[in-house]
């Protein structure tokens, strides 16, 4: 959910920075494992865990490092291990209650790395554990998508391009099965088993498990299987069941939530009578090149989906689609250069492919193509769109139990942003917290999805999340009403406008350079002569 293409375009030196890596990325070819499996290592083992130091925000933290390991399919007796990487931060509390197991977002993304120590460390070990298929010794890369989309042929989301990516992910997967690996072990369900075995080898008595985005349907189907081994469970951004489908209707629904709030806002106001109707225009009008300049409509809107998740980069995302309107489509012309080499390594994308697919929520019956992108739609839903393309994965899905919400009564705190195009909150509201007998649900005004979340009002966000694993309230008395700022510091229009200065300036001065070495030389001739 969190994937990865899931963080881009927040400022100019993002801009840059994940261009050059992306570049750097690539040049790399596939991403490789940096752990193994030890010779004589057994399912279950913890190999390795030996004192290390872990660093959070120039803080250094007393921490245990070691390797997990664990069978690449459970249901098949002869199945092979493979080895995920296991990180303890030693609470520096005398007391420490039950220890907090991370799961972070995806599907795709790295598990490794957690910023808020500090929130939790006094009171709680912190433990992260690898996803299998990004972390651990078997990464599930798919190159072939990355070059896909960094030679797209015309529109990312038109039917030229998802027939090709449809075809790299076929190529993917069999590549991937012929390097010996079972791919029908890369599901959820074999990653809420790795959840249990590390709390085994650990031997933690229960866990609190605090999970974000992707990571939150994680803690579901482990609160459902072991709902005796979890103390606490805290879900930001929630994705019940049913929802890896982003039907458009809901993605119009947030567009004209924020059309309303720029209708009281004086400067996103004076920009336009009606936002969500000047990025339909747009959308249904949007032309293919600008100055000679492509422009990629399937590109620009996936960016936009994908931006106006979090309400704080809103409002570069409307700068691009109300300049536009105007008939300045540099900014649409920079996403389009930059959008190829900031998606191509977004994500790992077989982890991506194979965990969605074997949720058995995509119903490869239906037209996405047609279906996610209605006449009357604003920009359609662009992420369902590519689920078209996962014709050429090979499904695996898993029980039918899971695709249901069940009952549980684990302590359980649902924390929803209003704004949110991944996990709207009403979702969890309708859907999961009837089902939770101890559940409690927060909904943040004007807050958009995981990162929002966890950044704009940090204090008041940890004395949520370390008020209820300490006592099971939700005291969420610190957090204020926050107002979405529509006016953007360095929108793509103007950085579009800065890089071509810039260049015409580096251009003039490597001229004037020319003419200046020119004449340098004339004359020194004629003063030999």
């Amino acid at each position: 959910m969190e994937n990865r293409a899931r963080n881009l375009k927040r400022s100019t030196v993002t801009l840059v920075v994940i261009a050059v890596l992306a570049a750097l990325l690539a040049a790399c070819g596939a991403k490789e494992a940096l752990i193994s499996v030890p010779a004589g290592a057994q399912a279950g083992d913890l190999v390795g865990l030996e004192p290390c130091t872990y660093e959070a925000n120039k803080v250094e933290y007393d921490a245990d490092c070691g390797t997990l390991i664990v069978p690449e399919n459970r249901s098949d007796p002869n199945s092979r291990l493979i080895a995920l990487p296991i990180l303890r931060i030693r609470s520096t509390g005398e007391n420490p209650g039950a220890p907090i197991f991370d799961l972070g977002g995806g599907p795709g993304d790295s598990n490794m790395g957690f910023s808020r120590v500090s929130w939790f460390i006094e009171n709680h070990d912190i433990v992260t554990l690898g996803f299998r298929g990004v972390d651990g010794s078997v990464v599930l890369d798919c190159p072939e998508i990355s070059e896909h989309i960094r030679h797209l042929p015309g529109d990312m989301l038109g039917a030229a391009s998802l027939e090709n990516m449809a075809t790299a992910y076929s190529q993917c997967a069999a590549r991937l099965q012929n390097e010996g690996v079972d791919l029908d072990g890369y599901t959820v369900i074999e990653m809420i088993d790795d959840i249990e075995a590390a709390r085994n080898a650990l031997d933690y008595e229960q866990l609190d498990l605090l999970s974000g985005s992707y990571g939150t349907r994680l803690a579901m189907y482990y609160a459902w299987k072991y709902p005796a081994n979890v103390h606490r469970s805290a879900m930001l951004a929630v994705n019940p069941p049913g929802h890896f489908v982003y039907e458009p209707e809901f993605v119009d629904e947030q567009i004209n939530y924020y059309a309303a709030l720029c209708a009281q806002d004086p400067y996103c106001s004076a920009r336009t009578d009606d936002l969500a109707q000047t990025i339909r225009d747009v959308s249904h009008n949007m032309p293919e090149r600008w100055l000679l300049l492509p422009i990629n409509a399937g590109m620009i809107k996936m960016a936009s989906f994908e931006s106006l998740a979090y309400t704080t980069e809103a409002a570069m995302v409307f700068d691009v689609w109300l300049a536009a309107a105007q008939g300045d489509y540099s900014g649409m012309v920079l996403l389009t250069l930059a959008g190829p080499m900031m998606f191509s390594e977004a994500t790992t994308w077989g982890d991506n492919a194979v965990k969605a697919v074997s949720l058995g929520e995509y119903d490869f019956s239906r037209d996405y193509a047609t279906e996610m992108n209605p006449p009357d739609s604003i920009i359609g839903s662009p992420r369902s769109i590519l689920a078209d393309a996962w014709t050429g994965w090979p499904a695996n899905r898993i029980p039918n139990e899971y695709s249901q919400v069940q009952a549980s009564d684990v302590e359980t705190l649902l924390v929803s942003g209003n704004i949110d195009f991944h996990t709207p909150a009403e979702f969890a509201t309708d859907e999961l917290l009837p089902a939770l007998s101890n559940g409690q649900q927060v909904i943040l005004s004007e807050f958009g999805h995981t990162r929002d979340v966890y950044n704009l009002q940090p204090q008041a966000t940890r004395h949520l999340l370390s008020t209820f694993f300490a006592t099971g309230e939700a005291d969420d008395s610190l957090f204020t009403h926050h107002t979405v700022n529509f006016k953007a510091k360095m929108g793509f229009p103007l950085m579009a406008k800065l890089i071509v200065a810039a260049i015409v300036l580096l251009i003039a001065i490597i001229v004037a350079l020319i003419w200046l070495i020119i004449r340098w030389v004339k004359r020194r001739g004629a003063d030999q002569r």
